[in-house]
C-alpha cells in the first residue's frame, strides 16, 4: 500500500489550494478515503473523508463550506480543493484510508501547506 500527496505550498490567508494523492497497492474503489493534516506540535486529525463511491463526504467543523474531497476511482486519486485558507490551516497532509486506523503503516510522506502573509 502506498499514498504519493501533492500539491502543497505557501498560499496567503484567503488563497485557494488543490491537494492530490495517487494510492497504490490495494483495490481503491473499494475503500473509503481521507484526508488528514498534522500542525507541529499536535495530534493527526482527520479533515475530510469521502465513501468509496464518492456519494458521501465529510468535514471537520473547522473546514466546512471551504475544503471539498473528491475522488476518481478509474485513476486510484483523491483529491482536496481547499479555499479561503487560514493561517490555522497550516500543517503536513495527507491521505489515508479510515479502513486501515490511524495506526497503520502505509503514512506516505505527505505534502507540506503554509498558509502566511
Amino acid at each position: 500500500v502506498e499514498f504519493v500527496e501533492s500539491g502543497g505550498g505557501l498560499v496567503q490567508p484567503g488563497g485557494s489550494l488543490r491537494l492530490s494523492c495517487v494510492a497504490s497497492g490495494f483495490t481503491f474503489p473499494y475503500y473509503p478515503m481521507a484526508w488528514y493534516r498534522q500542525a507541529p506540535g499536535k495530534e493527526r486529525e482527520l479533515v475530510a473523508s469521502i465513501t468509496y463511491d464518492g456519494s458521501v463526504s465529510d468535514y471537520v467543523d473547522a473546514v466546512k463550506g471551504r475544503f471539498t474531497i473528491s475522488r476518481d476511482n478509474d485513476k486510484d486519486t483523491v483529491s482536496l480543493q481547499m479555499t479561503s485558507l487560514k493561517p490555522e490551516d497550516t500543517a503536513v497532509y495527507y491521505c489515508n484510508s479510515p479502513n486501515f486506523g490511524l495506526q497503520n503503516d502505509y503514512w506516505g510522506q505527505g505534502t507540506q501547506v503554509t498558509v502566511s502573509s
